[in-house]
């Protein structure tokens, strides 16, 4: 059995990862292991590199608490400004002791009543839950979910993710 230290607690990352893993290697089994693991960047990261190196710094910190690991995967959810707009997306950083893949959402932009709370300083799940009158939306659907009305949920926005990063340990001979 292989096992996948998830550097997060959210319920919705867990999964991803699970499903991930799971439509990938459907032969393995694996035990899931989710730990709350700091970023080292910002609560919202407002950059592309930002995000980035809040996933990839999520799964240093795991491998390095939890050295037992088969796996170490950090998903890290963040917006970016383009101009008088705003674009959401998330990176997904997977490792293992000799490999490394990494994988970026689908990007979205959100509406103006979302931007302008950001700009105030509020974090995309927090303004989300102004907004649309929620409560701790971003361990449920997200900005994604609450978007789309759930055509796309933000846990399978981030299984697709989780399934590109794993291409390296799918194809071991290709990387």
């Amino acid at each position: 059995m292989k096992k996948v230290i998830i550097a997060s607690k959210n319920p919705v990352k867990i999964e991803a990862v699970k499903n991930g893993f799971r439509k990938m290697f459907p032969n393995l089994n694996f035990e899931f292991v989710g730990k709350s693991l700091n970023s080292g960047v910002a609560d919202q990261p407002m950059s592309d590199a930002e995000t980035y190196l809040g996933a990839n710094n999520r799964v240093k910190s795991a491998e390095q608490n939890y050295p037992d690991g088969d796996f170490y995967v950090g998903i890290e959810g963040g917006l970016e400004r383009k101009k008088n707009e705003m674009q959401a997306f998330a990176w997904v950083v997977i490792k293992s002791n000799d490999k490394i893949g990494k994988s970026k959402t689908a990007s979205f932009y959100l509406p103006n009543k979302i931007i302008k709370l950001i700009s105030q300083g509020k974090e995309l799940g927090e303004a989300d839950d102004i907004v649309f009158g929620l409560e701790n939306s971003k361990q449920q659907n997200g900005a994604v979910g609450i978007l789309t009305n759930n055509v796309m949920t933000r846990g399978s926005y981030y299984t697709e993710a989780v399934i590109l990063a794993l291409i390296p340990f799918l194809n071991e001979d290709l990387y």
